[in-house]
């Protein structure tokens, strides 16, 4: 499996944000998009994701389900961890599973892989910042996906929960995953760098 990017232009608001983007991630690789603020990782990331259309260039996912868009192929962690606060944690998982589709993973044992074993019947409403972003991780593994397109993923995460991202995207490498997360810091597994500049 390889990901691969060719001349990708991405337009926002009637402003060039990026443009003649390349880039090659193969199987069981981590690329760390970098970049001052402002620069395009995020919106890289949900072009890559399908949230955003590109202006030119394009993206290929070779190796994968002919069938199904990279979309339906990779998992997207934004800035925001989406989560319904009236319904428990193993409630939202559902949801997230059963939205996703797939192969599913059992859904108790993926919230206590993410450290969230207790809060089960928690409604999430209650939980800390750090704790719905170990929610939104837990869909990572709850629902088999090749491809992790990941931004800030250990945003507002004790080292503890660091330490777990860590495991997790060294598994998914592994298992012969890809990884694409937007990062101001070390990411936790090797990786190749590609910076965005500018400060659109």
């Amino acid at each position: 499996m390889r990901l691969t990017a060719q001349g990708l232009k991405c337009v926002r608001g009637g402003r060039d944000i990026f443009s003649g983007l390349d880039f090659a991630v193969p199987a069981g690789q981590a690329l760390a998009v970098t970049g001052i603020n402002g620069a395009g990782k995020s919106s890289l990331l949900r072009l890559m994701a399908g949230l955003l259309p590109a202006a030119g260039g394009a993206i290929t996912l070779e190796g994968g389900e002919a069938e199904l868009t990279l979309a339906e192929q990779a998992h997207y962690l934004g800035h925001r961890d989406a989560l319904k606060p009236s319904l428990t944690v193993l409630e939202n998982l559902d949801f997230w599973r059963e939205f996703l589709g797939g192969e599913a993973i059992d859904g108790p044992a993926s919230l206590k892989t993410v450290g969230l074993g207790h809060a089960v019947h928690l409604p999430a409403a209650f939980l800390s910042a750090g704790q719905r972003r170990r929610l939104s991780i837990a869909r990572l593994i709850a629902v088999n996906r090749p491809v992790w397109l990941l931004d800030e993923p250990t945003s507002a995460l004790d080292s503890s929960g660091q330490t777990m991202v860590a495991a997790l995207m060294s598994a998914h490498l592994r298992s012969g995953g890809i990884i694409l997360a937007a990062t101001h810091g070390p990411l936790g597994v090797p990786a190749q760098e590609l910076r965005i500049g500018g400060d659109a």
